[in-house]
């Protein structure tokens, strides 16, 4: 199934009439991976360019404590980005509720994603060589993964194909397992395993982190301390906190004015790697979802 083209594999296809000043996007769905007679599906925003054109390419990771949620966590995120040039992805993930899984299957499949749309860079028409990986709570959780994991792989992966990004754009993301941070007693007992913390090294991509100051789910201390040893090893990140923010603060159905704030930081991040196109007119596309 590893070499069936993405292609053949869309399953859905509609076309979005959301403008910016360059661009509309095709949306689509594709099975990216098969697993224990699961089939996991990647949505797709993909800016309408010439076929030959390699796009930079964004994916987003829903939070819901490897417990629940959906890909649409995003949506609004991956539809904005899209018109500014970039394609987004947004991966499904086994979870406890759906699957009787663990966190460790969570982030099996999320490197299985990086991994299969490097793979599949000719037909999605992706610059390998510029994905990032994004995500909010658990989602972020799993994008710090792909980056800082190295022995947790799904066996029927091709261990050759690397699924560190370019870069990390994390929402509120759990990154401390142990008893400091959240979700020890789902790690029974293998905590450290799959704690993005205690795995930084000097080789760690550029990274971008907004974090509620006053999150209570996810403590702000964890991103705190994960910044400050990233610089300490001499990576670049960045920790924008806001003030009186809780979890899941970033989401428009909760807040269009924090929304709005993070999505901006995330553009500007996004354009000082030189990934968008256009100009922003995320002023105006937030008017768009107010009306």
């Amino acid at each position: 199934m590893r070499k069936i083209s993405a292609i053949i594999l869309l399953l859905i296809i509609s076309v979005n009439v959301v403008f910016s000043q360059d661009y509309k996007f095709d949306k689509s769905s594709f099975i990216y991976k098969e697993i224990d007679g699961i089939s996991l599906e990647m949505t797709m925003y993909k800016p309408q360019v010439s076929s030959n054109v390699r796009l930079p390419a964004i994916v987003f990771f829903f939070g819901g404590g490897w417990v629940g949620g959906d890909p649409s966590h995003f949506e609004l995120q991956a539809e904005y980005l899209a018109t500014r040039g970039i394609i987004a992805f947004c991966p499904d993930y086994r979870t406890q509720s759906r699957h009787s899984t663990t966190p460790f299957e969570s982030v099996m499949d999320a490197k299985s994603a990086i991994r299969y749309l490097k793979t599949h860079s000719d037909e999605l028409g992706i610059d390998q060589d510029k994905i990032i990986a994004s995500g909010g709570s658990a989602g972020g959780h799993l994008a710090a993964c792909t980056a800082v994991i190295k022995n947790i792989n799904e066996a029927t992966d091709d261990l050759s194909v690397s699924p560190v990004p370019m870069a990390l754009v994390l929402f509120n993301p759990v990154l401390d397992t142990g008893k400091k941070g959240y979700g020890r007693e789902k790690l029974d007992g293998r905590e450290f395993e799959l704690s993005p913390v205690h795995h930084i090294t000097a080789s760690v991509p550029t990274t971008l982190i907004m974090h509620g100051m006053a999150d209570k789910t996810v403590p702000y201390e964890n991103a705190v301390r994960f910044n400050y040893l990233m610089k300490q090893q001499g990576n670049k990140s960045v920790l924008v906190g806001y003030k009186k923010q809780d979890h899941g603060f970033f989401n428009y159905s909760k807040s269009p004015k924090y929304f709005k704030k993070t999505l901006s930081k995330t553009e500007t991040f996004l354009e000082e790697q030189g990934l968008l196109r256009g100009e922003s007119w995320l002023s105006e596309y937030c008017k768009k979802l107010d009306d």
